[in-house]
């Protein structure tokens, strides 16, 4: 059977070689009805064509959709956190400041007053035990107080217990909002909110600076500023929306709204805004002035009184100091001690830096609401009922509470006729 086989193949072999032989090779001639010749794409493993090769060339598309899009960098909220772990290293080195801070206020207080009070009784003893060794301890015990006194006075630590106290509240703060934003789209945070964060940092550390020497804020400044630890807005031009007539006119159609933006909501915030800038401010103002003045007087009247005790102790026991040397200087001990009592065991120097840090408050809320009104498209604002929530809030009153202040934005209402506060808080 195999040998039948093998016969079969080598028959059919000679015959094919005979035929083509016998006929010469042709080219085929290209006839008009045929198709052009068209390379096909040899596509990669993974790729899918179109099924039919006879499919118009709108079905002729790869199916491109199995490749991912590229990752996008994550530089930016890498960056953000990097910005809310210093926020929290910051808040933790003030926290433990402040704390050291206020231990020298009261170390200090106490100290300085049991110098003062125990060279006046010395002074005042003097004359009755015969012992110049009292009346010269005396003078040595006041011109250290005075000394302690000018020094404690000139950095006044309850002031710094409360830069620091007011910093460590407003770092914690800062580490919140960053971790929210770098948590909360950590794949839309871009360039700008890094700078804004950096921005805030830096306006932070300058409002509060960690050095004692130098670098201390001024503690008796000639005016009265509020304080500020938020950077200051740059000027961006804005580009002119294509409709902007209809963004500036809103504002005059009743009932119109837009993000959350009404008439209403409007005048109500500019009506706010005097009531912030002519009363709260202003009081905040004032008041510190005051709390200044006083406190600079002691400042200056303690460590007087003690040096001139301590000159009149020097006459005590001596033939020109008579009975009125040791009086004077136990009573300029006693005044001395009184004196430092009421400036740092009353805190002024914690009072005015409250008071200035109630005044920033209020003027960062100005900003705020300027920035807001300032922007002539509401579309790009901030959600006009969310930010009437949250000056609201932190008000201290609800949002209807508000709508009292609508009347005192016309330009007839005199700020003299404005009797309220807009905060309730503090």
């Amino acid at each position: 059977m195999a040998a039948a086989l093998q016969a079969q193949r080598l028959f059919l072999t000679a015959s094919t070689s005979t035929s083509s032989s016998s006929h010469p090779a042709r080219r085929p001639r290209r006839s008009a009805a045929a198709a052009p010749c068209r390379a096909a794409p040899r596509a990669p493993s993974g790729l899918q064509a179109s099924p039919a090769a006879s499919a118009p060339a709108a079905d002729l598309a790869l199916k491109l959709d199995w490749i991912a899009a590229p990752a996008r960098d994550g530089t930016a909220a890498e960056r953000l956190r990097a910005v809310a772990d210093a926020a929290a290293d910051r808040a933790e080195m003030h926290d433990i400041i402040g704390r050291q801070r206020d231990n020298w206020n009261h170390l200090l207080l106490h100290s300085t007053n049991s110098l003062a009070l125990a060279a006046s009784a010395m002074a005042a003893l003097a004359p009755g035990a015969a012992a110049p060794a009292l009346g010269a301890s005396a003078g040595v015990l006041l011109a250290t107080a005075a000394v302690t006194m000018a020094a404690v006075n000139r950095i006044q630590p309850s002031q710094l217990a409360e830069e620091q106290r007011n910093a460590t509240r407003l770092w914690r703060q800062l580490e919140r909002d960053v971790s929210y934003r770098a948590a909360a789209a950590a794949a839309a945070v871009t360039d700008a909110d890094v700078q804004e964060a950096m921005d805030r940092v830096l306006a932070l550390d300058a409002a509060y600076p960690l050095p004692l020497l130098p670098g201390m804020l001024e503690k008796f400044p000639k005016t009265v500023e509020p304080a500020r630890w938020w950077p200051r807005r740059r000027a961006q031009p804005q580009p002119q929306p294509l409709n902007s007539r209809r963004s500036k006119s809103f504002g005059r159609r009743a009932g119109s709204s837009s993000n959350g933006w009404t008439p209403e909501l409007e005048e109500e915030m500019r009506g706010l805004l005097r009531v912030l800038r002519a009363k709260d401010e202003r009081q905040y103002l004032t008041v510190g002035a005051l709390v200044l003045a006083l406190n600079r007087g002691l400042a200056v009247a303690g460590p007087a009184l003690a040096g001139a005790g301590a000159v009149a102790a020097i006459f005590i026991g001596g033939d020109a100091g008579g009975n009125w040397a040791p009086g004077a200087a136990a009573l300029c001990g006693a005044l001395a001690a009184a004196a430092n009592t009421v400036e740092h065991g009353g805190q002024l120097g914690m009072v005015f830096e409250l008071l200035r840090n109630c005044a920033g408050f209020y003027r960062k809320l100005q900003e705020d609401i300027e920035a807001a009104l300032g922007e002539a498209d509401p579309e790009r604002r901030e959600n006009g009922e969310v930010f009437e929530t949250k000056v609201a809030l932190l008000l201290g009153r609800s949002a209807s509470d508000l709508r009292q202040f609508r009347e005192m934005a016309s330009p007839s209402f005199r700020d003299e006729d404005i009797q309220d506060y807009a905060g309730k808080l503090f």
